[in-house]
């Protein structure tokens, strides 16, 4: 007697969610469209399309390597578009065993109008989002698309790039609601410390010295993963102080904290300080580790009740 298939687990949120996301996402796009993007290729023909016209000749087993079809159907699909006029085939003349695939005429008018509807589509789709929560979206579509790709599910532990550059237009009110949320998620925090980081980037920008005062942006993959100020202490000639540290949960783990702190040292060293203060809190841990391990050391603290929690302030500081 056969024995009856176990129950398939029950999906957890988290599975719960990406499928969720996934029918919404390919529904929002089209993709269970009659045609992509209202012309006559499906999504698989569309692809290979884009596949062939950017890499202009390619064999079928590439675009098979590339798109992870089943060669029978990746077959199918291209006597589909050849028979229709849009794929060229030839035998390579290096080697005859081999046949090299490209777009005819017709397929690369085909494929300039496809690209064409493909980004008039999201245009529109981004159109209807206002610009604060386009930026969130574009940067959470580049998180997704950064986690999930198979360069680095191949090479676990693999220290994606960051770059750093000055602040710009719109960086203050991003990096004002990122530490917002993640010190109310993580520590607790109300709003009092939003109004304190809202104070400390308004002064920072009416009185920006840019000969003595300095902000670092990291980016990774076009989204905003951190930030740190230096500016000159308002009591106290030649010390300066560093502010508002921090680095978002997705870019944690990759030495960018060590690295905004030695960008700081390395400013105030450079332009003439003799001091680097600081003042954070002792459940700030992760953070306080980075600046001993920079050679400052803790000249202060006292406990206080901020942000709606009892707390424990620290003043560290750095003899250059």
């Amino acid at each position: 007697m056969r024995r009856p298939s176990p129950p398939a687990p029950a999906a957890t949120p988290d599975v719960a969610t990406v499928r969720a996301f996934n029918r919404f996402y390919t529904r929002r796009i089209g993709v269970l469209d009659d045609g992509l993007h209202h012309t006559p290729f499906s999504l698989a023909e569309a692809r290979i399309v884009y596949e062939l016209a950017q890499r202009g000749e390619t064999t079928a087993t590439a675009l098979r390597d590339e798109l992870h079809l089943d060669a029978g159907y990746l077959s199918r699909l291209l006597r589909s578009l050849a028979a229709r006029g849009l794929l060229i085939q030839r035998r390579s003349t290096e080697d005859r065993r081999r046949t090299l695939l490209s777009l005819s005429a017709s397929g690369r008018r085909a494929f300039a109008k496809l690209d064409s509807r493909a980004s008039a589509d999201v245009r529109a789709l981004l159109d209807d989002i206002a610009p604060t929560a386009r930026a969130r979206v574009v940067a959470a579509m580049q998180a997704i698309q950064s986690e999930l790709s198979p360069e680095r599910a191949a090479t676990p532990g693999a220290t994606p790039s960051y770059s750093l550059r000055p602040h710009r237009a719109g960086d203050m009110g991003w990096i004002i609601h990122r530490q917002a949320v993640l010190y109310h998620q993580e520590y607790g925090w109300d709003e009092a410390y939003e109004a304190l980081i809202a104070r400390i980037m308004a002064d920072f920008l009416d009185r920006f010295d840019p000969a003595r005062e300095r902000c670092w942006v990291a980016e990774r993959d076009g989204a905003v993963v951190g930030a740190v100020f230096v500016v000159r202490h308002p009591e106290r000639d030649g010390v300066a102080k560093l502010r508002l540290l921090y680095v978002e949960p997705a870019a944690r783990g990759l030495g960018l904290g060590r690295r905004l702190v030695r960008e700081v040292t390395e400013f105030a060293r450079d332009v003439g300080y003799h001091t680097v203060t600081l003042w954070t809190n002792s459940v700030l841990t992760s953070a306080r580790r980075i600046y001993e391990a920079e050679g400052y050391r803790l000249v202060h603290e006292e406990p206080h009740h901020s942000f709606g929690t009892d707390l424990v302030g620290q003043t560290w500081e750095l003899a250059l």
